[in-house]
């Protein structure tokens, strides 16, 4: 089943993470600010307006400092239907963004219909 995302990302949460924004790139410091722009050029630059969107919000986590970023997974419509809010499934990323081997794995492990990438481009079982 295609998928389609709302990633949102608090930014108002305090805190630094530092990794590549693609798996190919050099590892940079985000803020909560700087990642929701990263994932924004990525989603343009992928040509993935139709099934991503990137959003501001309480992700979670305000207990320790950030960023943090969660992802709602809502099916894609069939052809002529409106898209519907019911989600399908989530995801968050509070304090774990670090442990990513980059900042596109949020977009790609949670746009993936039901398999998920290891490093190598191998998939692995869903969870």
């Amino acid at each position: 089943m295609k998928r389609r995302l709302e990633i949102t990302v608090c930014p108002l949460e305090p805190g630094i993470v530092v990794l590549p924004v693609t798996p190919a790139g050099a590892a940079e410091r985000m803020n909560a600010r700087a990642i929701a722009r990263r994932l924004a050029a990525l989603v343009d630059k992928r040509r993935l307006a139709r099934r991503v969107s990137i959003r501001e919000g309480c992700a979670g986590g305000c207990a320790s400092d950030g960023p943090n970023v969660s992802v709602t997974i809502y099916p894609v419509p069939p052809p002529g239907e409106r898209p519907d809010r019911v989600a399908i499934g989530w995801k968050t990323y509070v304090y774990s963004l670090a442990t990513l081997d980059c900042l596109a794995t949020v977009i790609d492990e949670n746009l993936a219909d039901g398999t998920r990438r290891r490093r190598g481009g191998r998939p692995s079982p869903p969870p």
